[in-house]
């Protein structure tokens, strides 16, 4: 019951939070304060990121299954919702108009955010079953295939704008992005600390010893890689509404790949190490920006030109100094718990 509350608290606090950091992005701001539009859009993609990270990482992290084709879930959900809305949302808004514009527009991008996500889940199923009999590279391979064909697919239709890209209505803001990020994160999570969660960990670390203990690995497989690719097609509702335009170079290969070095930045098998990876890898490329220009003699160095560069370098000097990511399979708040433990033993002494 004390946790009940707790839980409840903390998801009260974090909505609070979201609510006050979304009226500041407004043009008026939070009673005067706001933030950019630029900072806004950090915060948002932030988000996004953060859904695809922690649904990834069930896959890789906790199943041990080698994905690298996230981004074509996410453009599944994202192509499917914003035909949906383009289609059928004035009509829809129209017929709630009697509750408001707010709630009438809320309930378009909720029907929006299932359409998105049942339909990620069932592209989940069709590549999940056949393809989550193999291993390693194999399945890596099947998963990248599959996102390209998804996007050249999409690429062709006219309907959803084809190679000009599809302009979407902008229902989505920080407020929802927010709150389905910290669904995610307390879905996976619960999903983690339960008996299914436990069955994934087990095959992760043995797949033939699981299965001499009983655990239905390829069913137990193929509903970790739906539910997460259920979760993807939620961050692609979310990104296409609150991005308000489309195009199919956002789902390239390089974004599966970047929604890896989350996860494995952050520590693969960790929740709280998904998330850190997402902040760091959105922030990282931004901040590095920021670099100024340095002059030694008459030659100036502009660092910010080379910030992709810098931001491999720190990739791959993190991977070599902490190859099993920054928190690897523990979590933030085993860190805390044993820095007060050390901190008790010396008696507050350092």
């Amino acid at each position: 019951m004390t946790s009940s509350i707790k839980t409840f608290g903390i998801a009260a606090v974090c909505i609070a939070a979201f609510y006050v950091l979304n009226a500041m992005m407004s043009s008026t701001g939070f009673f005067g304060v706001g933030i950019d539009d630029y900072q806004a859009r950090l915060f948002a993609f932030i988000g996004i990121n953060i859904i695809l990270a922690t649904s990834l990482n069930l896959i890789n992290g906790f199943t041990g299954q080698f994905s690298i084709g996230h981004a074509g879930f996410m453009a599944v959900g994202a192509y499917a919702s914003a035909f949906f809305t383009v289609t059928y949302g004035k009509a829809i808004e129209g017929s709630f108009g009697f509750l408001g514009e707010t709630v009438a527009s809320s309930l378009v991008l909720l029907i929006a955010i299932v359409i998105g996500a049942i339909v990620a889940a069932l592209m989940g199923l069709i590549v999940g079953i056949p393809s989550l009999r193999l291993k390693g590279d194999y399945l890596a391979i099947v998963t990248l295939g599959f996102a390209e064909i998804i996007r050249i697919v999409i690429l062709n239709i006219d309907a959803v704008g084809g190679a000009t890209g599809y302009q979407v209505s902008g229902y989505a803001n920080f407020l929802w992005i927010g709150i389905f990020a910290l669904i995610t994160v307390v879905v996976i999570r619960n999903i983690v600390r339960s008996d299914m969660g436990r069955a994934l960990i087990s095959i992760r670390e043995d797949e033939l010893a699981a299965e001499a203990m009983g655990v239905n690995t390829t069913r137990y497989k193929v509903t970790s890689f739906a539910i997460g690719s259920a979760f993807a097609g939620v961050a692609g509702v979310l990104f296409a509404h609150y991005n308000k335009f489309l195009s199919t170079n956002d789902f390239q290969f390089i974004k599966s790949f970047e929604i890896i070095i989350m996860i494995v930045i952050g520590g693969m098998g960790s929740m709280t190490g998904a998330i850190l990876g997402a902040i760091i890898v959105t922030l990282l490329p931004e901040l590095l920006r920021q670099l100024p220009d340095i002059q030694i003699g008459s030659t100036v160095f502009k660092f910010a030109d080379l910030r992709l560069v810098i931001f491999a370098l720190i990739l791959i000097m993190t991977m070599i100094l902490r190859p099993q990511g920054i928190l690897g399979t523990s979590e933030l708040g085993g860190f805390l718990k044993r820095f007060r433990r050390a901190d008790k033993s010396t008696g507050g002494l350092s």
